[in-house]
């Protein structure tokens, strides 16, 4: 049996003039969490909407555990769980009798269905609230409800669309958690903006752009590759004026740019500075700070993070290509 779980290829799709996705290609394999990142409007969603058969490409194709999206649209939907990011919650049915009509309408019946039930709250924490009405819930459990529906007939594959959008930072915690718990036994698609969601819960980053991938990685290699370092340090200021002290630092402008911001105390300044290479700076912004009558409080290297890279894939139109 093959890993590749799902299998994308040159998948593009036309709205009249407008092309809202571009030659997409990629594969997630079994056990993979991905995040599927990208700004609002970039094509996460027209992505996910063909690869659950809610539309067709306007070119190329995809599989789902094996199924072609165009030869077998029945079992690509048979394989996958999907959870929009606009839940179809029926919010007068109880939770109990909402995932009993979630399960027939997935084909279990006898004692199936009530098993299957027990499960996935079991594995959603819905235990509490099973007979309550949907609108009485939070929108956290009422993701959990969701989730447990799209889990209900046990699929090898999962396709979130922004499962944290609307969440409190609680209850967007708690269902990163429940994702990596569902994680270890699936293949997951997480398609969000939000860059903490993919940090914390995915293991593989596909970014895209203006309908187009341009990045396909781990977040560590993502920030890693594209990653210039940043040097930062605290600085006293002696009396100093920011300019002055920003003077102090041109003999090494030319490495990089300087940026200065307020320090922790009142008598304190941060200088930023971003070398053009990978040049270690450490031992010239030492140097400086002696040279100006500077006492050098703190020193310390960063990478870029996801934050950066995203922004420098997303807005520049170039960067690290899979």
């Amino acid at each position: 049996m093959s890993d590749v779980m799902i299998e994308a290829r040159d998948l593009t799709k036309h709205y009249g003039p407008v092309t809202e996705l571009k030659n997409a290609t990629f594969e997630v394999n079994r056990g993979e969490v991905v995040g599927f990142l990208g700004p609002n409007g970039a094509g996460k969603t027209t992505t996910m909407k063909i690869l659950t058969c809610f539309i067709a490409p306007s070119d190329g194709t995809a599989r789902v555990a094996g199924a072609d999206i165009f030869e077998d649209p029945i079992a690509v939907r048979e394989a996958i769980g999907y959870l929009p990011e606009n839940t179809p919650l029926y919010s007068e049915m109880l939770v109990l009798e909402y995932l009993e009509f979630a399960g027939k309408m997935r084909g279990l019946s006898g004692e199936a269905l009530p098993a299957r039930i027990r499960k996935v709250v079991e594995e959603t924490s819905l235990g509490d609230v099973i007979g309550k009405s949907i609108g009485e819930l939070s929108k956290g459990f009422r993701q959990r409800v969701g989730l447990a529906q799209a889990l209900i007939h046990e699929p090898p594959v999962l396709i979130l669309d922004e499962p944290m959008s609307g969440l409190d930072p609680n209850q967007a915690s708690e269902i990163r958690e429940l994702i990596r718990e569902i994680g270890r036994e699936r293949t997951i698609i997480l398609s969000t903006h939000n860059l903490a969601e993919v940090q914390v819960t995915c293991g593989r980053v596909l970014i895209i752009s203006q309908g187009e991938l341009v990045a396909d990685d781990t977040p560590e290699e993502l920030a890693a590759r594209a990653g210039k370092p940043r040097f930062i340090a605290t600085l006293r200021r002696n009396g100093h004026s920011a300019a002055e002290i920003r003077a102090a630092f041109s003999s090494i402008a030319d490495a990089g740019s300087v940026a200065e911001h307020d320090g922790a105390g009142p008598n304190e300044l941060v200088i930023e500075v971003v070398p053009k290479g990978s040049q270690d700076l450490r031992a010239d912004i030492f140097q400086a700070a002696v040279s100006a009558n500077l006492v050098l409080l703190g020193l310390e290297q960063r990478g870029e993070n996801l934050e950066d890279v995203f922004r420098q894939l997303t807005t520049a139109g170039e960067g690290v290509a899979s």
